[in-house]
């Protein structure tokens, strides 16, 4: 009843994750952590980092990245490494069409016969998953312009099983379809204050299609404050601040609200650190780049 690809509060900040075709959409050479510690205090619950790196070539008309993420749940461990390649067209003046692609693969392992079970005789169960590196690809469109932007995505294309040895049904990874989509707009003349709606919607066999609903308000072009709706799972506050106009840090916390975890535990955390090495122009930032 739940996705395999780990979630983000912080998906608008972490978009070359879940599209390839964002790559070099920043026109500078950005570097992007992150850190989230899900359902803290419950004891096997998930852990994801993530580490992308990307930046336009050959006068911005080809994005090249890499992303790399390591997601632990419970006995299992997920390290996956992936280069996204992005081939740009200018469709306007502001607008750009960019079709991305992905390669690279997943390192798996669990560790399953150490869990304790209530009931014995699960042959899902009965062994470990030994460490492999199952390869696989994906495609992605994005179109976007200095105000707004949508796409959509298939990270992993291969249904890959696990372990040979188990069967494909309990051990088989699953395709994910994600649509993306955000804008940005003035609330005063002043240029001061504005607004940021993002959502992110995703899509997998047996599962409900969850989407995430997120509007920040933009101080000055400098701090966010904002809160996101998770359908069917949880509310979220996030924070950000521009410590200079390259470098950004930003925090978020949301807990579960439509069953008994919470009970459980103290909700989820996240930490998200960005900076852009180069900008066009001799290096002079012409305006903020908001996505």
């Amino acid at each position: 009843m739940a996705q395999q690809d780990p979630m983000y509060t912080h998906y608008a900040f972490n978009t070359l994750a879940v599209n390839p075709a964002y790559a070099g959409s920043r026109e500078a050479l950005t570097l992007t952590a992150l850190h989230r510690s899900q359902w803290v205090g419950f004891d096997g619950a998930p852990i994801t980092q993530t580490l992308t790196l990307h930046s336009p070539v050959l006068d911005n008309k080809l994005g090249l990245g890499l992303t790399v993420m390591n997601d632990n749940i419970g006995p299992t461990n997920f390290t996956s490494f992936y280069a996204d390649f992005a081939y740009k067209i200018k469709l306007s003046e502001k607008g750009n069409l960019s079709l991305g692609l992905k390669g690279g693969g997943n390192l798996v392992k669990g560790e399953l016969t150490t869990l304790t079970l209530d009931q014995g005789g699960d042959n899902a169960f009965s062994q470990d998953i030994s460490s492999r590196f199952l390869p696989n690809f994906g495609f992605g469109v994005y179109y976007y312009t200095p105000t707004w932007y949508v796409g959509t995505s298939t990270p992993k294309l291969l249904q890959n099983t696990y372990d040979e040895n188990m069967s494909t049904s309990v051990s088989r990874e699953q395709r994910h379809y994600f649509v993306i989509a955000g804008t940005v707009f003035n609330l005063t003349e002043s240029d001061k204050l504005k607004l940021k709606p993002t959502a992110f919607v995703k899509v997998t066999e047996s599962a409900p299609v969850q989407a995430d609903l997120t509007a920040m308000f933009i101080l000055y072009d400098k701090v966010e404050l904002g809160a996101m709706y998770r359908t069917g799972d949880a509310l979220g506050v996030l924070l950000g601040y521009d410590l200079t106009p390259q470098f950004r840090v930003g925090y978020s916390y949301d807990f579960s609200y439509a069953n008994k975890t919470t009970q459980y535990n103290g909700g989820s955390h996240e930490i998200m650190v960005r900076y852009d090495f180069v900008f066009k122009n001799q290096g002079k930032i012409v305006s903020p780049r908001y996505f």
